[in-house]
């Protein structure tokens, strides 16, 4: 693994280096909360992909990173555009496979799951919010939002199916379809679905970049609830505003965690992102740039 230059974290209390992966060697880049039991343990992952046509060329969308995020935390995951923070996010929540390193996820180790048992293990854990709020167009709103239950086998009881989608301010659409709500109500939909699940631990990709100001900052207070409630929350955004609504921000570049800072101040997010812009510009300059990280969209 190439040698990893990582700034001092934050002076936040909750905020240092991990401590070592193992024993005989620490872990590059490692960012870790030490208040709660880990919900999410990442070692040293790596995703690495194949540039189509260009022979043995490849391309390291995420480089090295281990990180520990406790149960009952909402963590912000921001950088430029092409660092790598969506298809760390996709790695870790399982949705993609990591070219090396290891996923843990409340005890288990679910990057060696089957396909099978890793998709039981989402199912009965993970939540999903994403840009596009991946609703099935054929149910209601009611319906979408009791899937998750229908899927584990265990239908989630109507009460709570009710109660969630009062919480997003839908209680008079349970019955619509997703092509009669505006993308704002479709996103209230998503995170009904998540409310009523209660899921162990939220993934959360670029959830406010279609809404509206008055929108995306009550997905952020339902998000900073669910943290409140026990839900570990990880959520990918380019919004500086939307990433100091989370306990703490973890800043990528080129693939690796470079910095981490507490929330609340959406000035020093912006910063901490532009210096890794103009680090990223001065190593062009000196001839050290490291391969573009964006493949096919995902390396966001």
């Amino acid at each position: 693994m190439r040698t990893q230059q990582i700034p001092p974290p934050s002076s936040h209390p909750h905020l240092a280096p991990a401590a070592p992966a193992a024993p005989a060697r620490r872990a590059e880049g490692a960012w870790a909360c030490h208040d709660a039991p880990p919900a999410v343990l990442v070692t040293d992952l790596s995703r690495i992909f194949p540039l189509p046509g260009r022979g043995r060329e490849k391309v390291t969308a995420v480089d090295g990173v281990s990180l520990t995020l406790p149960a009952g935390s909402f963590t912000a995951l921001v950088g430029a555009s092409g660092c790598g923070k969506s298809t760390l996010l996709q790695c870790v929540a399982g949705l993609d496979a990591p070219s090396s390193g290891t996923v843990n996820l409340l005890g288990t180790t679910t990057s060696r799951l089957r396909p099978r048992a890793a998709a039981r293990f989402r199912a009965d854990h993970v939540g999903f919010v994403f840009q596009d709020d991946n609703l099935v167009t054929s149910l209601s709103a009611r319906d979408n939002v009791a899937l998750p239950g229908r899927l584990r086998h265990r239908p989630l009881p109507r009460r709570a199916v009710t109660q969630a989608l009062e919480r997003v301010g839908l209680g008079a659409q349970t019955r619509h379809l997703p092509h009669e709500m505006s993308g704002g109500e479709r996103q209230r939909v998503a995170v009904a679905r998540v409310l009523a699940s209660c899921p162990d631990i939220v993934f959360a990709d670029e959830p406010t970049a279609a809404l509206d100001v008055a929108a995306g900052t009550e997905v952020l207070r339902w998000f900073r609830e669910l943290a409140g409630a026990g839900t570990t929350v990880l959520m990918v955004t380019h919004d500086a505003s939307a990433a100091a609504a989370a306990d703490s921000v973890l800043v990528m570049s080129a693939g690796r965690i470079v910095a981490a800072l507490p929330g609340g101040d959406p000035q020093a997010v912006s910063q901490a992102v532009l210096a890794t812009r103009s680090q990223e510009r001065t190593g062009q300059r000196q001839g050290s740039q490291r391969p573009d990280s964006q493949v096919g969209g995902e390396a966001r």
